[in-house]
């Protein structure tokens, strides 16, 4: 082995890249990103290539667009056998930690039909070992935590409603039920280092997932009410829900969709997302949530330096995919706008002192992380044929790599076998045809969508909020045209190659890839 030594690898789950470098940052107090970020090399152009968390997780884990893996929707299975980063961090002699979650769909081809593992969605990517099961709908180790704390027993329904002050009225920033020490954030922290603690005398590969700060909004204090909304910026949106909705019929019926979906449970379970002032409420127990992570990833970084392993480790940070958090009107992170897939990326290579502090405005994407921490690992690893993504190496030690993408690429499958989606109803497409690919250059964005639905096309040099589709005006139907072969291309020079690039020769099969 060659190289080797520890990997932090850390997912913050639905983490919007401005709330690190842009509008939102110049609010947050998120002091343990800065001081990383100082000490590392932030892409400032980076993307998730699909959501929402099991299709963004498997490409993120497997190097591979959806349109190769094809677990595109939550529930929909990963094959067997698919290469990742654990399975192939594995071959150089890591026992690859899970802490927290993959959302992974296991392929019921591998399993009997009453394993109880072919029942949700929130499994793990074959290769992890879980060292603590931090499932959203599961939780059960931490829950068992909070009742040994004392605190009063609830079932999953309740859990995260907030809870309102004695004598006081209700708030929709009213703080959650347990103390900040005690959050899920903080336990999963506790955890991974208490593992950690007894491994300093090996190398050890951990992947560290947050699954904060997504709804449901609630808060432990004093991070629920960390900031006033009155300072922070509002939604980029139009005028109302209807000017939206005229925008194209895909968002019309998103909007639809997402109409009665609570971001924050309790008594404002209902609350009118659309009244600006609940919005900013909820932007700041969001951008609360995000501060109370920012502390726990603190706590990762001292331990590494506190024990000396801050200079042998090489730090990850990212996030699944992104939140709209009220742009255009929606929430959660199932649409085509860059607010749901503009995400952070924060790399500290303790290799490359001489770059730390610096940033990358080349576009870069998720699938780019596997190959990166596997060529970290071992320089000389043979990067599995099946994976889309590139090595962000170069841009680890000061330079660009030649011929360096110059667009991005996401997918995101809106339909539902066995149970047709509002947008299959309203739009009248099959399971095959409700899916959507957006190709996005320095200037246009281009959103194609299947089904014979009309395309989406944004100058996003003069207009970055997206509001202005050109798709349909007449000046602008040869770049539309660009746009559309780029992404035709783009599209055939990714498909799989898992086995394309090998050859069955007299003297056995060769990977012309890796040689």
């Amino acid at each position: 082995m060659k190289n080797q030594a520890n990997v932090l690898f850390i997912v913050i789950d639905q983490l919007r890249a401005d709330c690190i470098f842009g509008a939102l940052a110049q609010q947050i107090k998120i002091p343990n990103l800065t001081a990383l970020m100082e000490d590392a090399v932030t892409f400032k152009s980076h993307y998730s290539v699909a959501n929402p968390c099991g299709p963004s997780r498997a490409s993120l884990l497997t190097g591979q667009y959806a349109m190769n893996h094809r677990s595109v929707r939550n529930g929909t299975p990963l094959a067997a056998g698919t290469d990742n980063i654990a399975t192939q961090m594995r071959q150089l002699s890591y026992e690859p930690m899970l802490f927290g979650y993959t959302d992974t769909s296991l392929d019921p081809r591998a399993l009997h039909a009453n394993d109880p593992a072919i029942r949700t969605y929130e499994q793990v990517l074959p290769g992890f070992v879980e060292k603590l099961e931090m499932r959203q709908e599961e939780s059960y180790p931490w829950r068992s935590h909070i009742a040994r704390q004392g605190y009063p027993t609830r079932d999953y329904a309740t859990f995260y409603h907030p809870q309102t002050p004695s004598g006081a009225s209700p708030r929709i920033d009213d703080p959650a039920f347990y103390k900040a020490q005690d959050s899920d954030s903080a336990f999963l922290t506790q955890q991974t280092l208490n593992e950690l603690s007894v491994r300093q005398q090996q190398n050890w590969f951990a992947h560290v997932t947050y699954i904060r700060p997504p709804p449901p909004l609630v808060a432990p204090a004093p991070y629920n009410s960390m900031y006033r909304n009155s300072d922070l910026p509002d939604p980029l949106r139009r005028a109302n829900r209807s000017d939206e909705a005229q925008c194209h019929p895909f968002l019309a019926t998103h909007l639809e969709v997402i109409k009665d979906k609570s971001v924050v449970d309790g008594p404002f379970a209902n609350c009118d997302k659309d009244d600006l002032e609940t919005a900013r409420s909820l932007r700041s127990v969001y951008l609360g949530l995000v501060s109370e992570v920012d502390q726990q990833v603190g706590r990762l970084v001292d331990f590494l330096k506190s024990t000396g392993q801050y200079d042998s480790t090489l730090i990850v940070l990212t996030a699944d995919h992104a939140e709209m958090l009220g742009d255009h009107h929606m929430w959660g992170k199932q649409t085509i706008y860059d607010s749901a897939v503009h995400v952070p990326l924060i790399i500290r290579d303790p290799r490359q002192q001489q770059t730390h502090g610096s940033t990358v405005n080349a576009f870069t994407e998720s699938v780019d992380i596997m190959p990166t921490i596997l060529q970290w690992a071992d320089s000389s690893f043979a990067i599995p044929s099946s994976v889309d993504g590139h090595s962000l190496a170069a841009f680890l030690q000061g330079h660009t790599p030649e011929n360096w993408r110059e667009h991005i690429f996401y997918e995101l499958d809106f339909a539902e076998p066995g149970a047709p989606t509002l947008w299959q109803q309203q739009l009248d497409l099959s399971l095959e045809q409700a899916n959507v690919a957006v190709l996005r250059d320095r200037q246009y964005k281009l959103v194609h969508f299947n089904g014979n639905l009309p395309a989406l096309l944004f100058d996003i040099q003069a207009d970055p909020a997206e509001m202005c589709n050109l798709a349909t005006d007449p000046s602008y139907q040869t770049v539309l045209l660009q746009m559309s072969q780029k992404m035709l291309n783009h599209r055939m020079s990714n498909a799989n190659s898992s086995l394309s690039e090998m050859r069955v020769t007299a003297s056995g099969t060769v990977n012309y890839r890796n040689g």
